[in-house]
């Protein structure tokens, strides 16, 4: 994760890949992803019974930021 100070910065940065500009959030966006289930309960001891409810949560948060594309798309394996 690399933070930068604009979307501006973010396309001058000389690794900038416009193939993933779907993939920049601003930084309420970050927090209110983090700020999850699936990150704020990591230590609790039944976590993994819960992970798929708390990823569920976290991609309806990022349907909300309206992150859907194919960058949030998990890979088929």
């Amino acid at each position: 994760m690399n933070l930068f100070r604009s979307e501006e910065h973010i396309r001058n940065w000389a690794r900038f890949d416009p193939a993933t500009v779907e993939g920049i959030l601003s930084l309420p966006d970050l927090v209110k992803v983090f700020s999850g289930s699936y990150f704020r309960r990591r230590m609790d001891p039944d976590w993994v019974s819960h992970s798929r409810e708390y990823a569920r949560e976290m991609v309806a948060t990022l349907g909300e930021l309206g992150k859907t594309g194919p960058f949030w798309k998990r890979p088929k394996s």
